[in-house]
């Protein structure tokens, strides 16, 4: 053990005396302090825009003045995807799949207000976050480090003189790993106390901020075992450079890449256009609700004479005209419903997919348990979108139950064309203020840490077998 602390103590010292990796290494260190200001200040500002605009679409709905309450249905509301404090470190999906739905009666909409659809089309390179850097330009970093640190001492015969004096090649490989973790550690440091920091804001994420900090060191880790090994088995301080290069380019660039395309292509996800139109006619076929002739809405009005022993609808003890609209509410909030979990199963046969061919580059599975932790993953955005139909569906209901029960049948038929009875149709302000407004919290810290341990599986087993096969290195001849 001591001439490993020797071996790395004076790789340690080449590095220091190296032009090229004081420069590298200060300048990422840079841009990862750049990276995780500017993370966290944006973040921030958008956390805080996000709630107050939620407040204030609360607010605008709590003091609308008296009204019908049909008109509340179509005057709707907004429901915005709050951010949570680790979303500094790693945005997610959350620049592509928008973070802002507007809440009305009869139809689901889509969120907008995603950053890749407001901003150029650069962003779609990578936003410049700590995430990122770790993910990106640490490895390369350490790959024109590191990639010399064996294979150049065999060149100029130091190796063979080392052997001579009792050096073992496992001894070297370990003390020049471990230089190099020293090095990945340093230029992982401004990206890790960003995390700090974010957990530092709300300390019940410090134990899903301790296992993202895991993850990251993890994967520097493994570009750490992975660089000391091409070096320890290349013949030439070119060809390792090269070979580690193209492994950059190929597990961090070319397969994350390539591989969702493989998923959308496996499990293609229609689109908005498509998807609109299959609703559109499958509601046609649902009923109408103001055709006294559709058979469903005419079998409807039957059961509901025959349960209160009335022949006519104005007998009836309640408004007919609010229970036909919750009775339409809940046909097109099922179809809307199986629509959703339809495209939400494809996007997770998706997630699944690229999580499977993350065996082929933990460079997915990193970025997967990163936006876990974070709670900017895919998961977590469909909860956010389930959340937000099931408060739709609620206000709705709630607001056709008054139209129902709150609003006379004679007022309601006669409002369009009797000034008295359109004044009477109206419901009072108050009872705009007792809807529940919305607010979503969205996975806890324990669940989000779960959702980490399939990519952190993937880097694991990354592990063990680069571990082995420097293990293997280690025994042979220097």
């Amino acid at each position: 053990m001591n001439r490993v602390r020797i071996v790395a103590g004076a790789q340690l010292r080449l590095f220091v005396r190296s032009r090229l990796a004081v420069v590298a290494l200060l300048l990422l260190a840079m841009l990862s302090g750049i990276a995780a200001i500017t993370g966290a200040a944006q973040a921030g500002r958008m956390a805080a825009d996000r709630a107050t605009a939620q407040q204030a679409a609360n607010s605008e709905f709590a003091n609308q003045p008296d009204r019908h309450p049909h008109r509340m249905v179509h005057y709707g509301t907004y429901a915005l995807r709050p951010l949570g404090p680790l979303a500094a470190f790693d945005p997610g999906v959350d620049a592509f799949a928008g973070s802002l739905i507007y809440l009305e009666g009869h139809r689901q909409n889509a969120t907008t207000l995603g950053a890749a659809r407001e901003s150029s089309g650069l962003i779609r390179f990578g936003q410049l976050t700590p995430a990122f850097v770790l993910r990106v330009l640490v490895p390369l970093l350490l790959v024109f480090v590191g990639f010399a640190m064996i294979v150049g001492e065999r060149q100029t015969g130091l190796i063979t003189l080392q052997s001579a004096q009792g050096l073992r090649m496992g001894e070297l490989i370990a003390g020049k790993a471990l230089a190099l973790a020293a090095v990945a550690g340093i230029a992982a440091l401004p990206a890790l106390a960003a995390l700090g920091w974010a957990a530092a804001q709300a300390p019940a994420e410090a134990g899903v901020a301790l296992v993202m900090a895991v993850a990251a060191l993890l994967w520097l880790g493994l570009w750490v075992l992975g660089i000391t090994l091409v070096s320890a088995r290349a013949r030439s301080a070119q060809s390792a450079l090269l070979a580690l290069v193209l492994a950059w380019a190929v597990l961090v660039v070319l397969v994350p890449r390539a591989a969702a395309g493989v998923a959308a292509l496996a499990h293609p996800l229609p689109s908005k256009a498509e998807t609109d139109l299959i609703i559109h006619a499958e509601l046609r076929q649902l009923g109408d609700s103001h055709n006294p002739a559709d058979p469903h809405f005419a079998a409807f009005k039957a059961a509901l004479l025959k349960r209160h022993g009335v022949d006519r609808v104005e007998d009836l003890p309640f408004n007919y005209r609010g229970a036909l609209s919750a009775e339409g509410e809940r046909l097109t909030s099922t179809l809307f419903a199986r629509h959703a979990a339809e495209a939400a199963g494809v996007q997770m046969q998706q997630h699944g997919l690229l999580a499977a061919l993350g065996l082929a580059s933990p460079a997915i599975g990193f970025a997967q348990a990163s936006m876990a932790g974070a709670g900017t993953d895919l998961a977590s955005h469909l909860v956010f979108l389930d959340a937000a139909e099931a408060h739709r569906y609620r206000l709705i209901q709630s607001l056709n139950g008054l139209q129902t029960y709150a609003v006379r049948a004679a007022d309601d038929a006669a409002r369009s064309r009797d000034p008295i009875a359109e004044r009477q149709s109206r419901v009072s302000a108050r009872f705009w203020a007792k809807q529940k407004p919305f607010a979503h919290r969205g996975p806890g810290p324990e669940a989000r840490a779960a959702a980490m341990l399939p990519g952190l599986a993937v880097m694991l087993i990354w592990a063990a077998v680069l571990g082995w096969l420097l293990a293997r290195a280690g025994r042979a001849q220097p």
